[in-house]
């Protein structure tokens, strides 16, 4: 069963990214408002988010809005995030997503203990090349803008911890600061050294680092290898993010 303090922590986080006066409803179901400056999408888009039972929905217009609100109240705070349904009840020409979102209380962190080193670089090194060829920026580098992009470990506000093997770093790991005080993690591992249990090392150290500073971790994840690492270091699956880009019109009813 989901913790009650962390299903209430997440909720205030994205009620406060939503840009606009909101919340969750607490008995449940979906709360749909007009906010064009909302973090939970894209500019333009519709962003959805479900934590528990309950879904919040932000929409850039008012026309929008209501399109959203229609089929809403026809669909548990679920399907909002499924992406085949809501096809079917909505004019959708793109999608990001969905991520599953995972939460971590200290009394329920499962550390590594995998008896490998793991090394520190101070803020501000993750984005440089000051520690090296073989430092983090030459490992964002190796795999790829897509891969370094959906990690998001270019933007972290804390530490790396990182793995070496001999002078190149092949793991890395940290957080950048959110509202609310969240720890939004960040991972990265070389290609050529997944499937070694390295990720779930250095996140270990990022959780520690960011459990210690009073900060609540969240873990975003779309693939499951991730949510594997998640799950193991002792995350909750509280609920999922994703992002809309809908058209104009409403879809017809013989649709």
């Amino acid at each position: 069963m989901a913790d009650a303090l962390l299903l209430v922590r997440a909720r205030e986080l994205w009620a406060e990214l939503a840009g606009t006066p909101a919340e969750f409803i607490s008995s449940g179901g979906a709360k749909v408002v007009v906010a064009p400056s909302s973090r939970l999408a894209p500019p333009s888009w519709t962003g959805v988010v479900r934590i528990g039972d309950a879904a919040l929905v932000t929409a850039p217009t008012v026309r929008t809005a209501e399109m959203v609100a229609d089929a809403a109240r026809k669909m548990p705070p679920e399907e909002l995030v499924d992406i085949a349904r809501l096809r079917a009840v909505l004019p959708v020409l793109d999608v990001l997503g969905p991520a599953s979102l995972f939460y971590l209380g200290r009394d329920g962190f499962l550390p590594a203990h995998e008896g490998t080193a793991v090394e520190q670089l101070p803020i501000g090194d993750s984005s440089s090349d000051s520690d090296g060829a073989g430092g983090v920026a030459a490992l964002l580098a190796r795999s790829g803008k897509e891969e370094a992009d959906e990690s998001g470990l270019e933007d972290i506000s804390s530490p790396a911890f990182c793995l070496r093997r001999g002078d190149e770093v092949v793991a890395a790991a940290g957080y950048r600061s959110w509202p609310r005080s969240v720890a939004h993690l960040s991972v990265l591992v070389a290609p050529h050294c997944r499937g070694r249990r390295l990720a779930r090392v250095v996140a270990s150290a990022a959780v520690a680092h960011a459990l210690d500073a009073g900060l609540l971790p969240q873990w975003r994840a779309r693939l499951c290898p991730s949510q594997r690492v998640a799950v193991a270091l002792g995350f909750q699956e509280l609920g999922t993010q994703l992002s809309v880009r809908l058209g104009d019109a409403p879809l017809s009813r013989g649709r």
